[in-house]
């Protein structure tokens, strides 16, 4: 797990993100270049089917309305902040 931001910390509580989705999108997410010397990591459909074959049908269930959630991780190798995707994100 890497460390949160403070600002981290504040928009995952705004925006209503648990805690272990944030953990399993570490273990489990894609992650692409921010081309600003970060990533940002987020649930494509294969790692959508890993979480759900590595942690069961019932724990998947329980974070599924969450898997649209994207962490971006800065060039210290902390979570910088957290967020909803609303659009599709572009793979360069």
């Amino acid at each position: 797990m890497l460390a949160l931001t403070q600002h981290a910390r504040a928009r995952l509580q705004q925006r209503g993100i648990p805690q272990d989705v944030v953990n399993e999108l570490l273990d489990f997410g894609q992650e692409i270049h921010d081309h600003q010397g970060g990533s940002v990591v987020y649930f494509n459909r294969r790692a959508r089917e890993r979480l759900r074959r590595t942690r069961g049908d019932a724990e998947y269930r329980r974070l599924e309305s969450h898997l649209d959630a994207f962490a971006v991780i800065g060039r210290q190798g902390q979570v910088v902040t957290v967020g909803h995707r609303t659009r599709h994100l572009n793979r360069v």
